[in-house]
Parts: C-alpha cells; structure tokens; sequence
C-alpha cells in the first residue's frame, strides 16, 4: 500500500515537534517516518548523508531547482538551501511509510498544494501569542532580540493557520497529543 503524508507545521515554540516525535516514537503503527530533507550546509556533528539530510553543493542544489525536482525549497541564508525532493518521497511513499513534514508554514502550503487530498495538513496553534512568549523565554535558549524575532514571525504564521485542513490549540500538550492522534488515525483509515 502507498503511504499518505502528513503535513505539521507551527510558529516556533508552539510544541510541533514535541507533537510529531510523540506520534512517531509512542504510536510505531502508524508507519509514520520523516522526509529527509537536501541542505546545502556542511553536516553538523554526526549527521550522516541520506540520514538526517542529503547533502548538496549549492550548485547541485541550484541545478535540481532549475529541474522542478523539489516538491518545496528555501534559501534561508544565502547558499543556503533547505528543501524536499519530489522522488525522496514518493520513494519512501513506494515501501508503504506516511511521511512526515515537519516544515514552516510555506512550505507546509505549498506540499498541500501539491499533494491535495493525499496529504493531510496539521497546523499547531499556540493558546496565544503571550503563551509563546513565556515558552520561548522559559526555553532559556534564546536572546531577547531573537524571542523578539520569533515572536514577529510567529504572528505572521498564524496567519496561515486557515490554509491547514485541521488547526490543534495547543493549550494543553497532552489534550493537543491525543487531538493530533485521533485526527491522524482518521486520515490513515
């Protein structure tokens, strides 16, 4: 059988990931599994290519751009490219695994767009905009400039929220985990 897609996306700090890791380490029967992303950055610490990404050149990055091989890309910094090839993941689709997209906003509209009704789309409201403040700043991982940031960025994200097929306040992490599962487990069938 062909695996489905689920898209998760989040302003940062809005506990996507805690949500996504959750789903994938406590729930193995759902044959949930990442795509693995291409980055034009050198691998950091143990990464291994094809691993945790598939590691290109900018110039290869730049070539499979100009082949529409990716389903979704982005130059974060320049030269520096993050984004999913389309045949990644209709290999991993081919061997029955749901891939997972743990992606920003745009990008989760754009695999949307591309995938239609084969993928479902999950967006990860935080209670409020305060409410992320605190976690960000109870995270003690940031500078104040960057929560700032963050916090800038967030309000712009929220305002995709309305382009996901389900939207999950997370008010309350364990409520928002079993909300994600049930929804999950009803797209799967």
């Amino acid at each position: 059988m062909k695996g489905k897609m689920l898209i998760v996306s989040a302003p940062s700090g809005s506990g996507k990931s805690t949500i996504v890791q959750w789903l994938m380490k406590e729930h193995p029967e759902l044959k949930l599994y990442f795509s693995i992303s291409c980055t034009s950055r050198a691998p950091r610490g143990t990464e291994q290519n094809g691993v945790e990404y598939f590691f290109l050149t900018p110039d290869e990055f730049k070539t499979k751009i100009k082949n529409d091989e990716f389903l979704e890309y982005e130059e974060v910094y320049e030269n520096r490219f993050y984004g999913t090839l389309k045949q990644q993941v209709e290999n991993q689709r081919a061997i029955g695994q749901n891939v997972v997209f743990d992606v920003d906003v745009k990008g989760g509209v754009n695999i949307k767009k591309y995938y239609g009704d084969e993928a479902l789309s999950l967006f990860i409201q935080p209670p409020s905009v305060e409410e992320l403040r605190r976690r960000l700043e109870g995270r003690g991982t940031d500078t104040a400039e960057a929560i700032e940031q963050r916090l800038a960025k967030a309000e712009y994200e929220l305002t995709f929220a309305s382009q996901f097929d389900k939207i999950i306040v997370n008010d309350d992490l364990e409520k928002a985990k079993q909300e994600a599962l049930r929804i999950v487990k009803d797209f799967l069938g």
